[in-house]
C-alpha cells in the first residue's frame, strides 16, 4: 500500500483515530478545491423526460436557480435548458469549506427528446426550485406514397 493519503479508507480512518470530529470525503485545502472548477465550467442538470397521448414533458430540479436567468430552447428535436445559481455565501468573507457538494454557477443541459413536438407551444413553469416544461407533440401526417421511379 502507498502513502496513507493515497487511500480514502486510510484517510477516514487516520481524522477518526486521531480524535478528529469530522471526516472528509476528499480534501478541503482551497487549491485542490478551486483546481475542479477551473476543469469545469458548466454543472450539468438531472431531468425526468415523460410523456402522455398528447404532451412530452420534462421536469428538472432547479433549487436556488435564478427564475429570471433559466432559459428553455426547443429547436427541432432538442430541448436546452440554462441558467444561473447563486451561492447565498458569494457575498461572505473568509469562507472555508468543509464540504462542497452542492453546485454553483452556470448550468445546462441538452436532451433529444423522444418524439417530434411543436416547440413554439412549449410551456415552462418553475416553481418551488422545479423546472416543469410542457411541450405538444407534433401529430404524425397521415401517410404519404412515395413513388419509386425505375431508371
Amino acid at each position: 500500500m502507498g502513502r496513507k493519503d493515497d487511500n480514502a479508507f486510510s484517510m477516514i480512518l487516520e481524522h477518526v483515530e486521531g480524535g478528529s470530529s469530522e471526516v472528509r470525503a476528499t480534501p478541503s485545502s482551497s487549491d485542490e478545491i478551486g483546481h475542479w472548477s477551473k476543469d469545469h465550467d458548466e454543472g450539468k442538470l438531472a431531468v425526468d423526460v415523460a410523456q402522455d397521448d398528447k404532451h412530452l414533458f420534462v421536469v428538472s430540479t432547479a433549487a436556488g436557480a435564478v427564475p429570471e436567468k433559466i432559459e428553455v430552447l426547443v429547436h427541432n428535436d432538442l430541448l436546452t435548458i440554462r441558467g444561473l445559481r447563486n451561492t447565498p455565501l458569494d457575498n461572505e468573507e473568509n469562507i472555508e469549506y468543509y464540504y462542497k457538494e452542492c453546485f454553483w454557477g452556470t448550468f445546462s443541459r441538452t436532451v433529444v427528446l423522444p418524439t417530434d413536438v411543436k416547440g413554439d407551444l412549449a410551456h415552462a413553469k418553475y416553481q418551488n426550485g422545479i423546472l416543469t416544461i410542457k411541450i405538444p407533440k407534433r401529430q404524425a401526417d397521415a401517410k404519404i406514397e412515395v413513388e419509386i421511379i425505375e431508371e
